[in-house]
C-alpha cells in the first residue's frame, strides 16, 4: 500500500495505490497531512480499502505526482550519516546527530523541475531516506521506542548549493540547503510496518551516469537512534519529515562536476520508488 497526493500543486488529490489502482481518499481526509497521520490515518485506510469504501480514481496514471505529504511543519536533516560520506566532505565521522533545517517549501513532488538559484555554481544531489513522523515524539526513555512514532518512509532528494552552505554559512548549512525546489519528495509513502529501515538500497545518477549507490544499513545513526536523539532537544509533530543522510558519490567529494540548468537527476530507494528531475533556472 502506498499513500500519494497526485494534482497540480496546491490542488492535489490524496490517494492510496494498491494492487495497481489508484483510490481516492476523499472519504477519509482532505489530504495527507499531520492530523490525518495523527488520527490513525494509515489504519483506516487500510480498513477502508478493505471494506471497499474508497473509490477509484480515474485518469490517475496521467496527473502529476505531488509530495506524498501536504506541506510539512518541519523538515530536519541529519548530516554525514554515512562514514563515506564524512570523509569524502573532509570529516571524521560525527560522534552525535548533526541537525539541520531545510525550509519547508523546500518540498516538491519528485517528477517536478528543481530550480537553480542566482549565483549558485555548486548544486548537488543527495539521495536520502526520509522519515514522516505519525505520532508526537518527546524525550523518548529509549530508542527501543522511537520507530512506534514513524508513519512511514519516503524518498527524499536532499538537494544542496555547496558554496551557499559553506563559504556562507556564518557556521550552519541551511542557507545552502533551503532554495525553493530543494527537497523532491516521493513518489510514495509506504507505511512503517511494510519497510525494514536499515535494510533498503539507495542510488543515484546524473544525465544517466551513477552517482550513489549504498544501503542503509551504512547508517552511523540508524532510524531509532535519531528519532530517540532528536526527541530530547525538540518536539517531533506528526507530519514533520526527516532526512536521514546521504551516503558517498556527491559532487562536493570532487570526483562529480556539480550541477547546472539542463541537468537531470534521477534517485531512488528500493521498495519506496525513484524521483527524477530536470534543473532549470530560477525565475527572478
Amino acid at each position: 500500500m502506498e499513500l500519494m497526493r497526485l494534482g497540480e500543486p496546491g490542488s492535489e488529490t490524496p490517494v492510496v495505490r494498491h494492487d495497481g489502482r489508484f483510490h481516492r481518499l476523499d472519504p477519509l481526509t482532505r489530504d495527507i497531512d499531520g492530523a490525518f497521520l495523527a488520527a490513525d490515518g494509515i489504519a483506516r485506510t487500510r480498513a477502508a480499502l478493505a471494506a471497499g469504501e474508497l473509490p477509484e480514481l480515474g485518469g490517475a496514471d496521467a496527473l502529476r505526482i505531488g509530495a506524498p505529504i501536504a506541506r510539512p511543519t518541519a523538515v530536519l536533516c541529519i548530516g554525514q550519516n554515512y562514514a563515506a560520506h564524512a570523509a569524502e566532505s573532509g570529516d571524521a565521522p560525527p560522534t552525535v546527530p548533526i541537525l539541520f533545517y531545510k525550509h519547508p517549501n523546500t518540498v516538491v513532488g519528485p517528477f517536478d523541475d528543481v530550480a537553480v538559484p542566482p549565483g549558485a555554481e555548486q548544486v548537488d544531489w543527495e539521495i536520502e531516506l526520509g522519515v514522516v513522523i505519525g505520532k508526537r515524539a518527546r524525550y523518548l526513555a529509549s530508542p527501543d521506542e522511537a520507530l512506534e512514532h514513524v508513519a512511514g518512509y519516503v524518498t527524499s532528494n536532499d538537494v544542496s548549493e555547496r558554496e551557499f552552505q559553506v563559504a556562507r554559512s556564518g557556521g550552519q548549512w541551511s542557507k545552502g540547503k533551503s532554495s525553493e525546489t530543494f527537497n523532491p519528495l516521493g513518489p510514495a509513502l509506504v507505511p512503517a510496518d511494510e519497510v525494514d529501515p536499515q535494510s533498503l538500497r539507495l542510488w543515484s545518477a546524473v544525465n544517466g551516469e551513477p552517482r550513489q549507490d549504498s544501503n542503509t544499513a551504512d547508517m552511523i545513526f540508524s532510524v531509532a537512534e535519531i528519532i530517540h536523539h532528536l526527541s530530547q532537544y525538540l518536539v517531533l509533530e506528526p507530519g514533520d519529515l526527516i532526512n536521514t543522510g546521504t551516503p558517498q558519490g556527491v559532487a562536493l567529494s570532487g570526483r562529480f562536476p556539480y550541477l547546472s540548468a539542463g541537468d537531470v537527476m534521477e534517485v531512488g530507494i528500493d521498495g519506496l520508488g525513484a524521483q527524477r528531475q530536470r534543473l532549470v533556472p530560477a525565475r527572478v
